[in-house]
């Protein structure tokens, strides 16, 4: 059955590093977010660095997931000290569940507060592409997905929750505030 993938990236106004107290809110906050999105119905996994990997995005080891990748447009800094990114890429059963595990709880807190955080940009934050059961996502196909978002707009290789697509490439359309299960017409 296919599973969803789904990449995040924004770019921090602020590296990771900067002892800053927004800053350090902002990284307290990842943990509590992560757990409680990993213990939501549908959520299938993450990419997360093998354990005892050590140094920034860039240098750890993220097994199955592939080398750390970033967008074209990210022009900030790669090192512990200068990065200033926040990214994810994990899998879901369908659109629903990665819905509701985004836009309630405690990632919906940190959701209107991101401009506290993240500058504000052109380019998209997150994309989603069906991927089969025995795929596992890489950074980079999430990289790639996200620059086609932005240079296509959402289309059944690379879409995004606002104009979302079925397994069967079919364009669906947003009730409310979730997913109806009736195509788009």
């Amino acid at each position: 059955m296919p599973r969803l993938a789904l990449y995040t990236f924004g770019v921090l106004k602020s590296p990771l590093a900067d002892p800053s107290p927004l800053t350090r809110e902002f990284q307290d906050s990842a943990e509590p977010i992560y757990r409680e999105i990993g213990q939501h119905p549908g959520h299938l996994g993450r990419a997360v660095p093998v354990e005892g990997s050590r140094g920034s995005h860039f240098e750890l080891d993220w097994g199955a997931w592939g080398e750390f990748a970033v967008p074209t447009w990210y022009d900030k800094g790669r090192t512990v000290d200068t990065t200033a990114l926040a990214a994810s890429l994990s899998l879901w059963t369908g659109l629903r569940p990665a819905f509701d595990a985004v836009y309630t709880g405690l990632h919906r807190e940190a959701l209107n507060r991101r401009y506290d955080w993240f500058e504000r940009t052109a380019h998209p934050s997150h994309v989603f592409w069906w991927v089969s059961d025995a795929v596992t996502p890489t950074w980079q196909d999430g990289v790639s997905r996200l620059e086609h978002l932005h240079d296509h707009g959402s289309v059944p290789r690379a879409f995004s929750f606002h104009q979302p697509f079925s397994k069967e490439a079919t364009p669906l359309s947003i009730k409310g505030l979730g997913f109806g299960d009736q195509p788009a017409g």
